[in-house]
């Protein structure tokens, strides 16, 4: 398995408790000098660290874990203004480049049963944003998740899938041949859990943890089916959501002659008909390749970008 040092670090503090959520670590030990400073003599943090140096030689060599501290760590929308929202430890299995450039990621999403009519339509849309030459990101559930990477790999693009578990544990079951797919093909696994669920309230809320993910790591996001809250699988809003607080650019697939009264457009008709999403359109996928978000470049990069801007 492929770790820093310091990754190695922040999981044994994160497994002792030291570390107990995203916001404490933002909060308390973002600045690395800080954290080694406070952490690193501390004997519960050796202790779980030598108990991780043997677990974590019988992981499969192409998975791995990345920190914070780490230069690959992908950079952070500068719209994400929670600490509770913010990754600091990822663990992966895969091409970690394909979040060295988040600017060509792309988020699609949408309900888990989709009818037929959905999935052709939704293949074009994948076809067209793999054509050019964008990675598409989702979260390996049933359905439009499903389409979106196979279509992807059918199609040679690469795709990301963010998981709402354990690397090892591939959810749902039923898609552990096309994880390993993603892998094979040069895509990416994703996920922000070493250990599985301890209640059923954490594995739900890993969902919903998933979903910010998809819109923090992607320049547009595009839903392509989802009900309402309450009228069926209603997942896709939470990724929604945080696209808007993120300042992520929202599309979704619809077509009012044909999906005013079908259920399964319910939240797509809604966020329509406010004006607060565009519709997915041939010329807007032509947009969506052209967008470049400066939320999604280190400062650095950013500022060399508006320089640019002003000549």
């Amino acid at each position: 398995m492929r770790y820093s040092e310091i990754a190695l670090k922040v999981l044994a503090a994160k497994e002792c408790g030291i570390i107990k959520t995203n916001a404490q670590f933002w909060r308390n030990y973002a600045d690395e000098e800080k954290f080694c400073d406070l952490v690193l003599n501390d004997e519960r943090v050796k202790h779980i660290s030598e108990n991780l140096l043997t677990e974590l030689n019988l992981v499969n060599g192409d998975e791995g874990i990345i920190c914070a501290f780490d230069d690959e760590f992908p950079i952070i929308n500068r719209k994400v203004i929670r600490n509770g929202d913010k990754p600091f430890l990822l663990f992966y299995k895969g091409d970690l480049s394909l979040l060295s450039n988040l600017n060509q990621n792309v988020a699609v999403i949408g309900l888990v049963d989709p009818n037929n009519d959905i999935t052709i339509r939704e293949t074009d849309i994948i076809k067209k944003l793999v054509s050019n030459g964008l990675v598409i990101v989702s979260g390996l559930a049933k359905g439009c998740d499903t389409t979106a990477h196979k279509v992807c790999l059918e199609n040679n693009g690469k795709t990301i899938a963010i998981l709402p578990s354990q690397l090892s544990q591939v959810y749902p079951s039923e898609n552990r041949e096309l994880a390993e797919e993603i892998v094979e093909k040069g895509g990416l696994l994703l996920s922000e859990y070493y250990k599985d669920s301890t209640s059923r309230y954490e594995a739900i809320n890993r969902f919903i943890e998933r979903d910010r993910l998809q819109a923090m790591f992607s320049k547009a996001i595009v839903m392509i089916a989802s009900y309402r809250k309450g009228e069926g699988d209603s997942g896709s809003r939470h990724a929604m959501e945080a696209a808007m607080k993120y300042e992520t650019e929202r599309y979704v697939m619809y077509n009012s002659k044909t999906d005013e009264s079908n259920l399964q457009f319910g939240l797509n008709r809604d966020l329509v008909n406010i004006n607060s999403v565009k519709i997915i359109t041939t010329n807007s996928i032509d947009e969506i390749r052209a967008m470049n978000n400066p939320n999604l470049y280190s400062n650095k990069h950013s500022s060399s970008i508006e320089q640019l801007k002003l000549l």
